[in-house]
Formats: C-alpha cells, structure tokens, sequence
C-alpha cells in the first residue's frame, strides 16, 4: 500500500516515503518472506465485539473522535504484520478469550486475574483520550476501561518496587506476525512505566473503545494506553505485570536505543532522529493548511496533570 501524502504539507514536515520505510526494514528486512504482510485480497470478516457498561467519566478532550472505521483498521500492531492495514485484516484467527492476566513480582498478593470477572467488578469508564504515535500522526480516541492502579492495588506492591514490566502474548499459530522464518521483532513484546507513571490517573488498561468490546486489532482483549506518552508504549493483549525494581526493557528501546527512549513523552522539542515531532497528521480530519495538521502539544495535551512526575529531569535526554 503507498505511504500517504497529505496534499499542501511542506517538505519539510513530509516523512519522506524512505524514511517511512526504513522503520520497518530496521525491524527485519526479510519480514516480508515469512509472512504475507499487506497482501490484497479480500479482508476476513472481523470477530464480533460486544457492547460494555460502562460508566461517564471526566476525561475528555474539545477535539472530534476520529471515526471508528480509522481507529480501527490503521494500527501498529506488528504480531500481526508490520502494514497499518495488516492488524485488521490479519486477526481475525486470534482468540481473546478466555484470557487472564497475572500481576506478579514484588508484591505482597500475586494474583491471575480473569479478565472478563475485572470487567464486571471494576467500573469500566470512557475515556475519550488524544492518541499520539512516535511516527507524527494522531486520533482522538474513546477508550473504555479502568485505571491501571485499580490492579496494581489488588496486589499491594512492595516498598521494593520501583517499576512496572509489561507483557504481551506469544502465540504464532494466531499471530501471523511471530511466525515465519524472518521475525521483525523479537518476542514477547515488552514495555515498562515508572510505578508512580503506572499509579498515575490517566494511565489506564483499555478493555474496549466505542462502547465495546476491544477488537483484536486494537489489543483484545486488554491493553494499556498512557495517553501521554507516544503510542508504542501502548503494550496490546497483555497476558503479564510484573512490579520490579529496576528500569526494565521495552521492545523499541532494546532494538533502537538511539530512537526510541524508555520514557517516549510525547515531546514537540525533541525531534525523532529522522523526522520532526513539532507537528502531527490527524487521522481522519483536515485542517491545520487543508491537510489534517496540527502543531503537537507538550505531554499531548496532559502537561498540567503529568508534568510534576518529571520535575529536575533532562526531557531531552530521556525522549
């Protein structure tokens, strides 16, 4: 599929079409060899979702939503190919459910939880959140789900903790992406946040958007979503928390240390090695210049909640 070109965006803000690419060809050249990413054809009819109860909350933002079809059918998610089309049209074998999840480590009380009894005992919220990838475009995004801290507390970290590690799960037979002879990532795929970053409000485990049910594109049938932070920190159908003590690693951090930073706060001071993070493509909308474009908010928009959890610190060394 062509990289998209907004019409009237100047040069300078255009990723140009090489750039685009080396992203995924850094992850595996041969990727292409084991898997038939992007492939035409007719896409599989998706999994049903099914509609959440879920509660109003504060959270909201004066932006239109970007449409369920966009959300929904342009994502990274590369267990299951590495083509914004290739999540929805490659999923639809995955099984969500049954599923659980354990918290373990340095707690007092590791749990496995079931995922669907933590949908129908914690109050599932919507949250209508900015969503901002690495890669400088941007969705407003209705999340349903619970804070993160709602599970952490269940478990009672430690005095010990520092940390929290995430992961997501390895099944090939479901997932396209981790099978093959040429893998564009090493799996599971990991990710981590500071405990106080994992306590903090905003930081929620998404179990649906728009009102239902997660599609498997979207993370089925749990995934995390840090609404300040750039979007692959975002880890999808997480099968284990782990509170640890020291910093663990994350996948983009562990393959491009100089690229991708642990911390990933969204930054418009602090340009990508190799593209500008000054401005962002809307999905879905025109606007800044006719093009979708608008200028990226420090913290995306969060910088009065957020901000003091990162008093003293070099920003511009920790992007």
């Amino acid at each position: 599929m062509p990289a998209y070109r907004p019409p009237a965006i100047p040069s300078s803000e255009i990723t140009p079409r090489s750039v685009y690419l080396r992203r995924r060809e850094f992850m595996g050249l041969m990727a292409g060899a084991g898997l038939m990413l992007g492939a035409g054809g007719a896409r599989a009819e998706a999994p049903a979702t099914v509609p959440l109860k879920t509660v109003a909350s504060g959270y909201k933002v004066d932006e239109p939503l970007t449409p369920r079809e966009d959300v929904t059918t342009y994502n990274n998610f590369y267990e299951f190919g590495a083509d914004k089309a290739d999540p929805s049209r490659h999923s639809q074998d995955f099984k969500p459910r049954p599923w659980t999840i354990t918290v373990d480590g340095l707690v007092a009380k590791p749990q496995t939880f079931d995922v669907d009894k933590l949908i129908a005992e914690l109050p599932v919220e919507e949250r209508v959140y900015r969503m901002r990838c690495v890669e400088a475009w941007s969705m407003v995004i209705p999340w349903n789900g619970f804070p993160l801290k709602s599970l952490l507390d269940r478990v009672e970290p430690l005095g010990s903790a520092k940390f929290v590690a995430f992961e997501t799960v390895v099944r090939p037979e479901e997932m396209p992406g981790q099978s093959g002879l040429f893998q564009p990532m090493p799996w599971p795929y990991v990710e981590g946040l500071r405990l106080d970053e994992a306590q903090h409000p905003l930081a929620i485990l998404a179990v649906g958007l728009y009102g239902e049910t997660l599609p498997n594109q979207n993370g089925a049938p749990i995934r995390l979503v840090v609404p300040w932070k750039y979007g692959f920190k975002g880890i999808k159908s997480i099968v284990r928390i782990s509170l640890v003590e020291t910093q663990p690693p994350n996948s983009w951090n562990s393959l491009q240390g100089s690229e991708y930073g642990f911390y990933a706060n969204v930054n418009p001071e602090v340009d990508h090695p190799r593209w500008s993070q000054a401005t962002e493509r809307r999905i879905g909308e025109s606007g800044f210049f006719g093009s979708g474009r608008r200028p990226t908010l420090m913290f995306n928009g969060y910088a009065d909640e957020v901000a003091s959890l990162y008093a003293g610190m070099d920003l511009r060394a920790n992007y």
